[in-house]
């Protein structure tokens, strides 16, 4: 789960990471009181989208007066934003983040990650701050700064030296940026959080360190044991057919093709939208019904895929071990129906009750296409959206 700047910021002030004073407002109005609370005089007016990028898309804007915040506050609101990370759909303002101006000497990048590799907490930094780490990575991979961190141990000063000293920070703010990493570490592990990425982070005139800019993602296994992230939770900004299959403990993310895929494990349904694209085409979401579904569920994953208007075609694609394939045949059937499906169905079955299964499917009277395999489930389908 992902959430805004100015909760974020909410989180981090909670374990000592030093941020600004700001407000979120949804109105121009409210901006431009904002603006006078925060003293009416330099302050910044930012678009609260889940995406990054948002300054390069005018989503942030600094105002000298409060009747100047109130302008740019009416621009922004209602606008759809279109970053590298929305895609070219955008995402629409409904809440800006309204925070007092600040001098900046210099520009730092700071985060800390879950390295896959290593299998540990990894906090990352770099002097290139205000630009997307992933262009830093690919421009100048050396500039980027890593520090493992021992589960056992945790965040040793010693790392938070290193990387100061490797940031080129003046002395006398070393301290300072091992205090801030501390309590930045400390957030993160203690909120079950996924990644936080403070970007940029600011040394001030006056020697200090601030989080600019914060975003967290955290761990959905993790947040039963978090009430008040929970309600962080911004529906507006998710996929409305993602939420739908969250309620049904499905794995779905909505994708640019137009071949719906349903399957089960997250292994096979990666190999199904690549052996889609081999064959000239591309998927239309990552969908997992998971190894025990029921009938039920089965119904309602159909029934979000053909909610995609993009469809022209469906791939369901199971390996019956936990899974039987008679569940499968029956929530397809039955969810076909539901919708009056209108678009080509290939279907590939194998494994438990894998016969029983058939059998439902070519009793169902729909115009189901099977497969022997995946390879040829693949190409049916694409072949029978091209006609």
């Amino acid at each position: 789960m992902n959430i805004h700047e100015y909760q974020a910021k909410q989180i981090l002030r909670k374990y000592g990471v030093a941020t600004l004073n700001g407000k979120m407002v949804t109105t121009p109005d409210e901006a431009e009181a904002a603006a006078k609370e925060l003293g009416g005089a330099l302050c910044v007016v930012k678009a609260q989208i889940h995406a990054g990028g948002r300054g390069k898309a005018g989503g942030v804007k600094l105002a000298k007066t409060p009747q100047e915040a109130k302008q740019h506050a009416a621009a922004i609101l209602g606008k759809k934003l279109v970053t590298h990370q929305t895609g070219p759909e955008g995402k629409e303002v409904q809440k800006l983040f309204v925070e007092q101006g600040c001098d900046i000497a210099k520009e730092y990048y700071l985060g800390i990650v879950i390295d896959r590799v290593t299998s540990r907490v990894t906090m990352m930094a770099s002097s290139e701050g205000g630009v997307e780490i992933e262009e830093v990575a690919e421009r100048a991979p050396e500039k980027i700064l890593r520090e493992t961190i021992d589960p056992v141990t945790g965040f040793a000063d010693f790392q938070g030296r290193q990387l100061a000293f490797g940031l080129g920070l003046p002395k006398d703010s070393v301290n300072k940026a091992v205090g801030f990493m501390r309590a930045l570490y400390r957030a993160f592990m203690e909120s079950d959080a996924s990644m936080v990425e403070i970007n940029p982070l600011v040394l001030t005139k006056t020697g200090d360190l601030i989080a600019l800019d914060a975003k967290m993602g955290f761990d959905d296994n993790a947040l039963f044991r978090h009430a008040d992230i929970r309600e962080m939770r911004d529906e507006t900004e998710e996929n409305p057919k993602e939420i739908e299959a969250s309620k049904f403990d499905l794995s779905y993310i909505a994708l640019d093709g137009n071949i719906g895929c349903m399957v089960n494990g997250a292994g096979l349904a990666m190999a199904t939208m690549d052996i889609i694209k081999f064959y000239g085409a591309e998927p239309a979401n990552f969908l997992d019904v998971g190894g025990g579904a029921t009938t039920e569920k089965v119904t309602e994953a159909f029934k979000i895929i053909l909610s995609d208007k993009n469809v022209k075609g469906v791939l369901v694609n199971i390996f019956g071990g936990i899974m039987r394939c008679d569940v499968v045949a029956t929530g397809v059937v039955e969810a076909a129906k539901q919708v009056k499906l209108s678009v080509p169905l290939v279907v590939r079955l194998e494994g438990t009750n894998v016969e029983q299964g058939k059998k439902i499917l070519a009793e169902s009277g729909l115009d189901i296409i099977p497969a022997n395999d995946l390879a040829d489930g693949a190409k049916k389908i694409v072949d029978a959206v091209k006609r």
